[in-house]
């Protein structure tokens, strides 16, 4: 019996979300335009990675990078059409852990609040 493939565009998809906090980097910008250190505070992640993540984001057309000239400079994040394309699976994937993962109330990391308006 021949094993089915895996289709390369699902890969490629999977293989995007599934990097170390891109899925929440995504699903903070569902909230709207943010500037860096928003994005960072609100999910806790180094500057290092989250610059990593967004250049990558930009890269792939996920997230849109806009360049306000004021004094100082304002440099905001957004998400593009293919971005907020997601919301929908991010959305499953919030609903599916509401059912089904246990929150461990110990952690410090887990005691932030959910969204609670979509």
């Amino acid at each position: 019996m021949k094993q089915p493939t895996i289709c390369p565009r699902f890969e490629k998809a999977v293989s995007l979300l599934s990097q170390r906090w891109t899925a929440l980097v995504i699903y903070q910008l569902l909230l709207g335009p943010q500037r860096f250190n928003e994005i960072q505070s609100s999910i806790g992640i180094s500057g290092k990675v989250l610059s990593d993540r967004l250049k990558e984001l930009e890269y792939q057309e996920v997230v849109k990078r806009e360049v306000i000239p004021e004094t100082p400079v304002i440099i905001e994040y957004s998400l593009t059409e293919k971005g907020h394309s997601m919301e929908p699976i991010l959305r499953a994937i919030e609903n599916w852990s509401q059912l089904w993962v246990n929150e461990e109330l110990d952690s410090p990391k887990n005691q932030r609040e959910c969204y609670e308006d979509h």
